[in-house]
Order: structure tokens, then sequence, then C-alpha cells
């Protein structure tokens, strides 16, 4: 099969064309002939190797978190999912290919109203926003929501999730991406690059940071006491918890079938639709994470493989 990989770590042009075997499945996993990946930041900086010490990976590397397909092979143990299911899922590495295996637990069925595309788009989306909403966030009808990062590839679906919830949603965009988060339907949008959020909102019941640095630290003001900051990029000072008596955590979304299949009722009821920045080949794998690292994209960057 073909597949996007690297030998070494550094810049994208680390990223090669390769011919490699097709994995195999074991007794939990499904074999997905992929459609569809996407660009996601983590896999930059998977490849720089600063994450090394942390998370390390062996090389060489096939980078890709997330796909939808057609499932070509299941293991023995796999009872929801079978051969010819068309499936998104989200994966450890893997599916910059032709082909990925992924445990089953991280596999759901794609909602029939979608395409694969789109499907892939929403993966890791759904399950993040699920993870900062409902799991650590616990939102619940009324409460008022700020979602740093709001036209992005997480914030466009959180957004759409919380107003779901029944939220009062506000968004900081710049760009188009300021009219983009006001067609999903946020209650109000700060352009972060000509206002203040601080001077603007106050008592939110919730933040969620997407961005990290100077933007979360300045979120502790705007809380409610006993608030709730949580980040997707970096911990918070518990310092600053303490002195605004909020809760500040950070939020590490594990995938699930169950997660992403919470996301497909609000799918298939038309609350959330796809945010879909551009749609580019396999082959120009390198070029797309380029596109990301650079910043300002408002939706996924898709990869299609044929």
């Amino acid at each position: 099969m073909k597949a996007m990989m690297y030998k070494s770590f550094g810049n994208s042009d680390v990223l090669e064309l390769k011919q490699v075997d097709k994995p195999g499945v074991k007794d939990n996993e499904v074999l997905i002939l992929v459609k569809a990946t996407t660009i996601n930041p983590f896999d930059m900086k998977i490849r720089s190797g600063n994450l090394q010490k942390m998370m390390p990976v062996q090389l060489p590397f096939i980078p890709g978190l997330d796909e939808s397909g057609i499932v070509e092979a299941v293991g023995s143990k796999v009872t929801r999912i079978k051969v010819g299911d068309e499936v998104f899922a989200t994966s450890s590495s893997g599916s910059y290919a032709e082909y990925v295996v992924t445990n089953e637990d991280q596999v759901a069925l794609k909602p029939g109203n979608i395409t694969f595309d789109e499907a892939a788009s929403l993966a890791i989306p759904l399950a993040t926003s699920y993870a900062v909403l409902v799991e650590a966030g616990q939102l619940k009808q009324g409460q008022k929501v700020l979602i740093h990062g709001a036209s992005g590839a997480v914030g466009s679906i959180m957004v759409q999730m919380a107003k779901a919830l029944g939220a009062y949603v506000i968004g900081t965009a710049s760009g188009i991406g300021v009219d983009r988060i006001k067609e999903l339907g946020a209650d109000e949008v700060i352009d972060y690059k000509t206002q203040d959020f601080t001077t603007l909102v106050k008592d939110m019941d919730i933040v969620a940071d997407l961005v990290g640095g100077e933007t979360q630290l300045k979120s502790f003001e705007v809380l409610k006491k006993g608030g709730k900051l949580l980040s997707i990029v970096m911990p918070p000072p518990a310092e600053l918890a303490e002195k605004f008596n909020v809760t500040a955590q950070f939020v590490s979304s594990m995938s699930s079938h169950e997660k992403l299949e919470y996301g497909i009722k609000l799918i298939e009821q038309g609350k959330i639709k796809p945010a879909i920045s551009k749609v580019i080949k396999l082959e120009q794998a390198a070029q797309a994470q380029d596109l990301v690292a650079h910043g300002g994209v408002n939706g996924k960057i898709i990869l299609e493989i044929d």
C-alpha cells in the first residue's frame, strides 16, 4: 500500500510517499480502507521530534490520527463492526495511508447524510468537544460558555455542540472566521485582533481554551466564581485557579465510539455540520501540513486517498 511517512524528524520535507506492507489485524482491531484523513496540529508536533521524551514514536513513522473509509477486515473479537461497513474513527497513528488499523472501540458507523471527507473532518473535533463540554464541563442549558479559537477545526464543532446543549455561546475569531462563527449559531463573536474579550464578557460558566498562552491567562478574569477554565493546549496555572476561585483543567481527550455516536445524533438532527477548509490529495501531505502550521485555517484540511 502507499503511505506518506518519514524516516527522520524535521520540517514537512521529511514526508515521503512510500510503498509499505498492508497492516494485519489483531483480535480487537479493524482494518479500514482509508478514503480520507485530516491534518491535525499534533501531527507536526510529533514530526518535529519535540515530543520524543514524552510520547516517543518509532521511525520510520506514518502520521495520521483520524480517518473515514470502508472496513476490509476485522479481528476475531470484534462485535460491533463488520466487513463492508462505512465508518469513521480515530487512531494512534497511521492514517496517512491506504489502509489503517485501529481498535474497534474507536470506530463508529459513518452517518448516511455526510460524505467520507466530512466524516473524517468530524472524528477528533467531536471527541474533543464532548470531552470539554460534556465530560469536563458538564455544560447545562442556559449556561454561558466562551470558546477561544472558535473558527478552527475543533472550535467550529464545539460552538455547534454547545448551542445544541442549550448554552449561550460566545466565540473569539478573526477575519472571515468572525462571519463563519456567526453562521454556526454563536450568540456573540469577538474579533480578537481588534477587541479585548476581557472588557466585553464576564461571569462565564465555562471558558474553552483552544489557544493557550496569554489568552488562557487573561481568561481567568472573565469566569464567574466556581466557573471552569478547560484547555486542550496547555495546563492552566493552579495558582490562578485558586486566586480566582475557579476550576482550571487540562483536558486530554481519549476518543471512543460512544463520543462519536453522541455527535452522530447531532449530525443526523442537523445540529452539527462539518467544517472543511480545503481538500488535498495524500501526495500533497507536506503542503497540507504547512498550511495548518501557518495558522488561520477555518475548518479541517482533508487528505483524500485514491
